[in-house]
């Protein structure tokens, strides 16, 4: 089964899976809010997922950011939506940053490297590996 992660964003949402080995995160695509849905239940009759990891927007003294709220209507639909798989939320402090420098490093020219979708994509990757990294421990 594989493992999840959201970027929730109010005009885009990064996605990224593991493979079935929960070995690998990889990016998927980036949807809009509206249409996650609808992603979700197509990709659940093909797929299992195992749990859902979602991006926390906090602060720097760790309390909730004003994008907070917007993140807890989706963790709250997504529980009701499909209560048979768990999901946990994951402090995505400087996911962003370190997705937007992750894909300078990687050589993509300036106008890939601004491409916002593509910085969702990675900010969910960046999300699911630090939750499969505390996991291992």
């Amino acid at each position: 089964m594989r493992l999840m992660a959201f970027d929730y964003g109010t005009k885009r949402i990064g996605v990224a899976v593991t493979d079935s080995l929960q070995l690998i995160a990889t990016a998927l695509k980036t949807v809009h809010p509206v249409d996650v849905w609808t992603f979700l239940e197509t990709y659940l009759q093909t797929e299992q997922v195992e749990t859902f990891i979602v991006g926390k927007p906090l602060q720097m003294d760790g309390t909730a950011s004003e994008s907070a709220q917007h993140v807890t209507g989706f963790v709250r639909k997504l529980r009701k939506t499909y209560p048979q798989i768990p999901v946990v939320e994951v402090d995505e402090r400087f996911t962003s940053k370190m997705a937007s420098q992750a894909i300078a490093a990687s050589g993509m020219k300036k106008h890939k490297r601004q491409d916002k979708q593509l910085v969702d994509q990675v900010s969910a990757v960046i999300i699911l590996q630090t939750y499969m990294e505390r996991k291992a421990f």
